[in-house]
């Protein structure tokens, strides 16, 4: 978390009030949930009625593709490299209600192609989403075009902007999209919080039944305390320094082991995600191994690792198995330095020569 996230958390924290009373302490909550909202509504450029707060980013896009096709008939198109938050969702909604899935593929770099999904969206299409860049890789997609599409067809489009948000621009307009996801964690806030952003218009069906907060579409009393540290990083969180750090460490692991594969280099990219497979080795184990050296990396997503079946991402883009399953992925914030980049480039070297070793 940033320090100013730090700071409002505490001081929000410290708030007695349930922000749904009318009493002095639930007014103060509420100045501080409302303040909050303002702040978000800004960055996004909506109305605030088009804010609605949530647990995190999972919950934002359940929200939305339960919220929209509660209303809608029609079939439902996904990317194939959606978070599994989307990925799942998507499937289970379409077992239960049975309806047309499409996933949509991408090319060896881990884009989808804007014209060829634009020409499979028609008006009776349910709904379409596709994430702003992707969670694994850190691949931008042509989001904008799809979305300008959806538009002029009257299809609610979602774009799954969780990895985006500070990093590139995530209003409505500029996405031409009718619901945006994002997630505080990520940008340095508390876990645990995140929003669903909706323009004006948009329908949705109401998520979770209760008290009626989030004008009766997520009931439940609001997390205060993290919604107030999610507008202070909002405003603060800096990743231009990322890029050069990421790039450096690229090419000095290329120098260092030529043999090895970096994802999405030659297409737009987020500044601070490096996804790259070490031919050979399998990426738990060197996951394993790093993590004994102090490293915090993952093999895939963040939330789905653990898992031993390859990244469904990387398949999607054509990639063998066998390299699939040597993949890491490296995230760099804006506390780290060329210098940090080195040294993880020689623990990795230390790490794939004693490997080999010990394999004889």
């Amino acid at each position: 978390m940033l320090a100013c996230a730090i700071e409002a958390w505490q001081q929000a924290a410290r708030l007695p009030g349930n922000p749904s009373s009318m009493h002095w302490a639930g007014r103060q909550a509420r100045r501080v949930l409302d303040d909050a909202r303002d702040a978000l509504a800004a960055h996004f450029a909506v109305e605030s009625s088009g804010v609605i707060f949530t647990s995190g980013g999972t919950e934002a896009n359940n929200l939305c593709l339960a919220g929209v096709l509660a209303e809608r008939q029609g079939a439902l198109l996904i990317s194939a490299i959606e978070h599994p938050s989307v990925l799942n969702t998507a499937t289970a909604l379409c077992q239960a209600q049975p309806r047309d899935l499409t996933l949509l593929p991408v090319d060896r770099h881990g884009c989808i192609d804007p014209v060829a999904v634009c020409a499979q969206i028609d008006p009776s299409t349910a709904m379409v989403s596709i994430m702003l860049a992707n969670n694994e890789s850190g691949v931008i997609q042509s989001v904008a075009v799809v979305g300008e599409h959806c538009q002029a067809l009257g299809v609610p489009f979602h774009v799954d902007a969780v990895q985006g948000v500070g990093k590139l621009d995530c209003s409505l307009d500029a996405l031409h999209a009718d619901f945006v996801s994002c997630s505080a964690h990520k940008i340095g806030g508390a876990k645990g919080t995140g929003a669903l952003i909706q323009r004006r218009g948009a329908s949705l069906a109401t998520w979770m039944h209760g008290g009626g907060q989030e004008r009766k579409r997520r009931s439940g009393t609001e997390n205060i305390a993290g919604v107030a540290a999610f507008a202070a990083a909002l405003s603060a969180c800096d990743f231009s320094s990322c890029a050069a750090v990421r790039d450096d460490f690229e090419q000095r692991l290329l120098n260092a082991m030529p043999d090895v594969v970096v994802y999405g280099q030659s297409v737009a990219r987020l500044p601070n995600t490096s996804l790259f497979s070490v031919p050979g080795m399998d990426g738990e184990t060197l996951l394993m191994q790093l993590d004994l050296a102090g490293f915090a990396v993952a093999s895939g997503s963040a939330c789905s690792s653990g898992k031993r079946e390859p990244s469904h991402v990387l398949r999607a883009m054509g990639v063998p198995t066998a390299l699939a399953r040597a993949s890491l992925r490296v995230s760099f914030g804006a506390e780290h330095t060329v210098e940090d980049g080195e040294a993880l480039v020689q623990a990795l070297l230390r790490v794939r020569n004693l490997l080999q070793s010990m394999a004889g």
